[in-house]
């Protein structure tokens, strides 16, 4: 069993997964993981949580799946799709190779609260049980790339 960390993809507020504004998150139906308020104020850029592979990459949430298979999902705000991505930027193609904090989403929560929608972005382990993360961070400021848990695999 290997154990992988998963990182802050932004700076901002660390948050409990089941305080997310949407019931599917909330209810960790598609993973466990932590959400991030994030800072705002202008451009963020959304940093890849791990090493590996943009599996999917659409403007508003990616996915980058780790060489065992791992999958990590950064849904950047909530309803966001509903923006058809306005306000977003990608920054790498669909099934780049990517490191650990190499930028792969560019976005303004502003513009995404504006709309009515929240900011808020859940970190997501797909299809893991919830206790294989641990050293979860659920409180407090975290700035990109700081650990946000370890996931068992």
């Amino acid at each position: 069993m290997t154990s992988l960390t998963v990182r802050a993809p932004i700076g901002g507020h660390a948050l409990p997964v089941r305080s997310v504004p949407d019931p599917v998150f909330a209810a960790a139906l598609v993973g466990p993981g932590v959400a991030i308020d994030p800072v705002r104020g202008g451009r963020l850029v959304a940093g890849s949580p791990v090493g590996g592979k943009v599996v999917k990459l659409h403007p508003h949430a990616f996915i980058v799946q780790v060489p065992n298979g791992a999958g990590v999902l950064v849904h950047l705000g909530i309803d966001t799709v509903q923006l058809a991505g306005e306000g977003f930027e990608l920054l790498v193609p669909e099934g780049s190779d990517v490191v650990a904090g190499a930028g792969v989403v560019a976005w303004y929560p502003d513009v995404v609260e504006a709309t009515g929608r929240s900011a808020v972005c859940p970190v997501i382990a797909l299809d893991a049980a919830i206790e294989a993360l641990s050293d979860v961070r659920e409180a407090g400021e975290v700035a990109p790339g700081d650990p946000l848990f370890s996931w068992a695999r």
